[in-house]
Formats: C-alpha cells, structure tokens, sequence
C-alpha cells in the first residue's frame, strides 16, 4: 500500500522542496591575497550576484578544491586569472559572472545593451518534469511487484495447481490479473494528479482521455512483463532478482528523476529502447506539451509492443505445476 500510494506522494515532497524554484543565487568568489586584492574585490563585491571573500592562496585552492568557492581570481598589476574547474557548471557561471563585472569595472563599454525579457512558461519546473516520472515509475514498479510477486507466492502455496482442476481456462486465469490492475489504473492515478495538482500546481495541459489510455498501456504492459518473469520462478526470491534486474536500468535511465538524454549518444538507442522511457515520454508529452493521443501513438506501439511480446512469452512457458 505504502510504496503504491505513499511513496510517490512522499518522493514528490521531498524532490518538490529540494528543487524547488529559487530567487538566483550569488556565485561564490575568492580573491587571492595580493597588493591588488583588496581592488578586486571592491569591484566585485558592488555586484548584487557575486559573494566575494579575501584568502591565502592555500585556503582559496582549498575553498575551490572542497567546493566553498567556485572560482578563484588572482589580481596582479597585468590583469586577472582565473582558477576553476570547468566540469562544474556553478565554477562555469561563476567565471562567466566574475569576469563581466570586472571587466566592466576596469572600462570596458557595452556595445549594445539587449532587451532582457523573463519568461517562465509552465512546464519549466522540476516538479513538472518529475511527475510524469513518478507516475511512469509508480506503473512499472506496481505491474512487476504486484503480479509477478502475487503469482509466485501462489505459487509457492500451490495454489496454481488447484486452479487448473477447475473448468476456468488458463488465459482466463492469466487475464484476470490484467483486468484487475485495469481497473485499479484510476485508483492509484488519480490520487498523485490530484496531489501535484493542488500542492505544487502541476496540471495536465493534454486531455485527460489521452493520459488515461497512455497509463493504460504503460501500466498493462508491465503487468504483462511481471507475469513473465513470474511465469516459472518457483518462489519469491527468484522473481524479486528477476524483478531487480529488469527494472533497475529503467530506474536509473529512463528519465524518472533527470533527462534521459543526458547519458552519452552511444547508449541512447539502448535507452530508447527501454519501456520505460517510451512511456515517460508519452507521459510528459501529454502533461506538458499537450499532445494528444496521435502525437504519442508511436510511443504507445512500441511500449505495447512489450507487452504483447511478453504475454505470448509468459502463456507459452507458463508453468502451472
């Protein structure tokens, strides 16, 4: 119950706070002590952006090699140097904002001054990109646990094995599990939309009809990939590792907590090509952008795809003894 309802709710709170939109922070700059040093940062601590401190050369590479400090700028009569490392992007910022205002204290003239307009467009926050993920997550997480988990407890309890005395066909008994997370789809929706929607404003820009049919698909189709891994594990144990491996990729990749494309091109088809990833996708398209259910078609056949994949897989090797 608690990782079907609470958990989203709960990891939507705390990602939501964490990342949460922020008035833009200062950067954080040291000047080296020097003769010069005391210029420098007169120039730099008039600007509203930029926290400057003074420090021996040791403490400021120290400062800049724990991360106190993103940059570090050594004054002398040429001119300026700058100390950063340019894999992080704060110490990228802090060189771009550090050397403007200098520059600017020392003469230099714009050419031109832009018009500066701000936009924020809905959808540009975290917690919008994260709910679609969370749902995405939620959908595979509750069709591989809830039925893969369900048919090797039964059986391991032998219950399979009654059942194929009775006259209920097989593809039935198979079926129904599909059916019952159809119908439990809404009831562990609507919950989460409702949530995001009136603590953190997040709303649906799509039709609703469109998210339904797409956490239709997504939520079938890993049901029908936890009855295959479930179709002959013998207990449990063996269907919690199966479970494991399959879904712990998707976890990392597929654009739950962060952007997908961010892992290098070289595993991106592999990525793409992952179920997950297709119905995040389709998720934060109709949350988002607003595409309806042929923009996203494409995304639906190929996470459906899976499932029929997979169900033609678990009726053929089920084992019912």
């Amino acid at each position: 119950m608690f990782w079907t309802f609470g958990f989203p709710l709960v990891l939507s709170i705390v990602l939501g706070i964490a990342f949460r939109n922020r008035d833009p922070e200062p950067v954080v700059v040291a000047v080296e002590a020097s003769a010069r040093a005391e210029h420098a940062r007169a120039l730099l601590a008039a600007a509203d952006d930029v926290k400057v401190k003074v420090l021996p050369r040791d403490d400021a590479n120290a400062a800049l090699r724990t991360g106190k400090v993103s940059l570090v700028v050594a004054a002398d009569e040429d001119g300026y140097a700058y100390r950063y490392d340019p894999t992080r992007p704060e110490s990228r910022l802090a060189r771009s904002v550090t050397d403007d205002v200098l520059q600017r204290g020392e003469g230099r003239k714009d050419t031109f001054t832009p018009e500066t307009k701000v936009v924020t467009e809905p959808g540009s926050r975290y917690i919008d990109f994260l709910i679609p993920g969370l749902i995405g997550l939620g959908l595979m997480s509750t069709g591989l646990w809830g039925i893969g988990f369900s048919l090797a407890e039964m059986r391991t309890k032998k219950l399979i094995k009654r059942l194929t005395a009775t006259p209920m066909r097989r593809s039935d008994f198979l079926l129904s599990f599909l059916l019952v997370r159809a119908v439990l789809l809404p009831v562990e929706l609507v919950p989460l939309l409702l949530f995001a929607r009136f603590v953190f404003g997040v709303g649906v820009e799509g039709s609703l009809a469109t998210l339904l049919v797409t956490a239709l698909v997504g939520g079938l189709t890993f049901a029908v990939m936890g009855l295959f891994l479930a179709c002959r594990a013998e207990n449990p144990q063996i269907v919690s590792g199966l479970i494991n491996v399959v879904s712990f990729p998707m976890y990392l990749c597929s654009g739950v907590f962060f952007s997908s494309s961010r892992f290098p091109d070289a595993v991106q088809p592999v990525i793409r090509w992952m179920p997950l990833t297709a119905l995040n996708d389709a998720l934060r398209a109709t949350m988002i952008d607003g595409a309806g259910l042929a923009d996203v078609g494409g995304k639906l056949a190929s996470v459906g795809a899976w499932g029929v994949v997979c169900f033609v897989l678990a009726v053929r090797f089920f084992k019912w003894r």
